[in-house]
């Protein structure tokens, strides 16, 4: 009687591990990040492949696509399984590298979980998935305002991370003519270099308006009430209270 029983417990675990293994055989298919995907993430069946001390441990294939339309030189993600009622179980790690636009590789995940995993949640760092490349930037004279892409990113001597492809450097110092070139970031540049640009004097005349308008031209006449400037041919006038800085090039005067 007692092994009938013995044997019936035996055929009720033998059940329920059936089944709980049957929920980590079919495949699942992530996207990362939630907001515009860079990766999709395949991960074939769970295959158990040991226990020891109340751990499992699992195998998976993932295949991973790159969504993008640049390379992603290398990608560290953490897989955290999940349990019932979203309890997370384990965790283990997945990398990949060289991935070209459009391309998927395969990769073999190895895991450890206290329990059968029905569902998992992918965390990066983004910026893991682009490659940077560290340039100095240098100007003369110094403590010029650095702007990457319209982006501001501090005053030189400064060091920014760009990405591959082509960016738009802009620096601006008062007193100086604003400097605004290209700057293309090759798949293969290494890192440390530096990009020193000297700035050139103002040619024109500068009149900032307070609602953050910049005129460049030249200052025809300035009152106590008025500010005539004259741009590309036309003089405008401002009332004095229109204007929050001016800065004048040096002329040369002509003796009458």
């Amino acid at each position: 009687m007692n092994f009938l029983r013995c044997l019936k417990v035996l055929l009720l675990i033998a059940v329920f591990s059936a089944t709980a293994l049957a929920k980590s055989e079919a495949t699942i298919t992530v996207t990362w990040p939630t907001e515009q995907p860079a990766l999709k993430l395949t991960f074939a069946k769970f295959q158990q492949v040991a226990v020891l001390a109340g751990k499992s441990t699992f195998l998976s294939t993932v295949t991973i696509q790159n969504l993008t339309e640049k390379q992603i030189p290398h990608a560290g993600l953490t897989v955290y399984l999940m349990g019932k009622d979203n309890v997370r179980i384990g965790e283990g790690q997945l990398r990949v590298s060289d991935l070209n636009p459009g391309q998927s590789a395969k990769e073999q995940f190895q895991f450890e979980s206290v329990g059968i995993p029905i569902g998992l949640v992918i965390s990066a760092n983004k910026d893991m998935l682009v490659k940077t490349v560290p340039l100095r930037i240098v100007s003369v004279p110094s403590w010029a305002k650095v702007q990457v892409d319209d982006n501001e990113v501090g005053f030189t001597p400064v060091i920014v991370k760009l990405t591959v492809g082509v960016h738009t450097l802009g620096l601006q110092k008062e007193g100086y003519a604003p400097n605004s070139t290209p700057l293309e970031i090759a798949p293969d540049e290494l890192s440390g270099g530096t990009i020193s640009i000297e700035l050139g004097g103002l040619s024109q005349d500068v009149v900032e308006l307070r609602n953050g308008t910049v005129l460049l031209g030249d200052v025809v006449s300035l009152t106590m009430v008025t500010v005539v400037v004259r741009v590309d041919g036309k003089e405008q006038t401002y009332e004095r209270n229109q204007i929050k800085k001016m800065m004048l090039v040096e002329r040369e005067s002509t003796p009458r």
